[in-house]
């Protein structure tokens, strides 16, 4: 059944809702080969949203298949790069002008505010589109002397950049419409064709975007979607042979498991993965700017963001009156569905995970940890209450595993070196943050500081042209910036004796 909750839904969202589950392969909806279902969850009020296909292991294949024969006949790889260009402006006007459906539907499924559905989820998504549409006219390789013995007296040598083939992206469920873009925009931009999987957790603006993008005139064949879980679709698509390059955004345990599997197909891949993200807050800092930074930084999205701050390390002096400013930041916000432009703590995405939450704040009050800023939320959907962890010990699970929730952890050091010591000591590495009015440490510590990412004032805010990417076990690449289409392409040196 469609949506019939309290709040006035786009009818375009309605009616989208209504449509039987199918795959989007060829360009066209595609039934599955064996009829498997599951169930999509309104996490706001735990019921049911929409069925969604489960892609078996032929599925998967036809998908890619499409993909490869569009990459194959040159009906995409082959047009003018400004003719590519103009596709992908188009659909950032599509995305533009549906803006709020797109925004409903991913709150609907997601349980993000509205507010940051329309601000981020799509607002920035279409400024990332643009970014990459440029850069599909930017490809360009180098020329060469070449000092080679003997034959002719003149050499030409110079390298090109050619798309690398199929790219099967797979997304995660936290920004399911933006960081399916993320797979999609560099593979298009390139002149690649893309199978792309999103989480089974949140299929369904995935394939709205296919069905949006052929529409913006992205050829049948070159853009398909593939819903269903790992197991079977995930693992489908990254061992499948015609696949050239996989790109993966999520856990760093499944993150390892994709990279054995290219590695095993001589595949490129590019690995986004987890962070245990610290800001460390110095004591010149000015604590009015830093609990609205750090509220945006640890809460935005209920903490399920992967450059999120998750371990705040202050020194001495500057700790009570932080301590005391985030909890009574905390104590003040207000509670719903994402649908509410009122709420401010909204469900996390699933009660899997709500699950899987509670039971990291279970294990810090089993060893007596000192908790802060919690308030009461509903019972119904899938709510936690965000959370202020006061100086856990190195035994306590949410020290040193990603909670991916709105638990934040702040601990009181000593000074700034105990402060970094302590926030490089983890084997993540993919953002973190530094706090401070003087210029002297904001240069030295942003060097020693082993992350992806390090912001200076501000925590978790990215840009498209800025690369982005982790250190250490957080992934391999890097996603965004000039520099973007190398992982989608191979370079070929070229070399002519004339």
């Amino acid at each position: 059944m469609p949506y019939q909750g309290p709040h006035d839904i786009d009818p375009a969202v309605r009616a989208f809702l209504k449509r039987d589950p199918a795959l989007f392969i060829e360009g066209a909806w595609r039934a599955s080969s064996d009829g498997e279902q599951f169930a999509v969850f309104d996490p706001a009020t735990g019921k049911e949203l929409a069925k969604a296909v489960e892609a078996s292991e032929g599925d998967v294949d036809a998908a890619v298949q499409s993909a490869h024969q569009a990459f194959v006949d040159g009906r995409w790889r082959l047009l003018r790069p400004a003719d590519r260009e103009k596709v992908l402006l188009k659909l950032a006007d599509l995305l533009e002008n549906r803006a709020e459906a797109f925004a409903q539907l991913e709150t609907l499924e997601q349980g993000k505010s509205i507010h940051i559905a329309r601000m981020i989820e799509v607002g920035a998504s279409v400024d990332w589109i643009r970014y990459a549409a440029g850069l599909a006219t930017k490809l360009s390789g180098r020329t060469f002397d070449v000092s080679l013995p003997g034959g002719p007296s003149h050499w030409t040598a110079y390298t090109r950049r050619e798309p690398v083939g199929v790219v099967g992206g797979i997304a995660p469920w936290n920004f399911p419409l933006m960081i399916a873009l993320w797979k999609v925009l560099p593979a298009l931009a390139s002149g690649c064709s893309i199978v792309l999987k999103p989480s089974e957790v949140t299929p369904l603006t995935a394939l709205w975007l296919a069905e949006t993008a052929l529409e913006a005139g992205v050829p049948a064949g070159v853009f398909n979607v593939v819903t269903g879980g790992g197991a079977v679709a995930g693992r489908a698509l990254t061992s499948h042979r015609l696949v050239a390059k996989l790109s993966f955004t999520g856990s760093t345990a499944t993150g390892k498991a994709i990279g054995h599997a290219a590695i095993d197909g001589m595949k490129h891949f590019t690995l986004e993965l987890g962070g245990k993200n610290p800001a460390l807050v110095l004591k010149d800092a000015d604590v009015a700017k830093v609990i609205p930074g750090l509220m945006a930084g640890g809460f935005l999205n209920g903490g399920q963001v992967c450059a999120a701050a998750s371990r705040v390390f202050v020194e001495a002096p500057l700790y009570d009156d932080l301590v005391a400013g985030l909890e009574q930041a905390l104590l003040g916000l207000s509670v719903g569905s994402g649908l509410d432009p009122q709420a401010q703590v909204n469900p996390l995405v699933s009660a899997d995970h709500q699950a899987k939450v509670q039971a990291y704040v279970a294990d810090a009050r089993a060893q007596g940890v000192e908790l802060r800023g919690q308030i009461a939320v509903p019972d119904e959907g899938y709510f936690v209450s965000p959370a202020l962890v006061l100086n856990p010990s190195e035994e306590t699970k949410l020290t040193r595993e990603e909670v991916f929730g709105p638990i934040l952890n702040i601990t009181k050091v000593a000074d700034a070196e105990e402060g970094l010591a302590r926030a490089n000591d983890t084997r993540l590495g993919l953002a973190a943050s530094l706090w401070t009015q003087d210029i002297g440490a904001a240069m030295d510590l942003t060097r020693r500081i082993e992350a992806g990412t390090v912001w200076v004032n501000s925590h978790v805010f990215i840009d498209p042209n800025m690369p982005f990417g982790g250190f250490k076990e957080s992934g391999l690449g890097r996603d965004f910036g000039v520099n973007w289409l190398d992982g989608y392409t191979e370079e070929k040196s070229v070399c002519i004796a004339h």
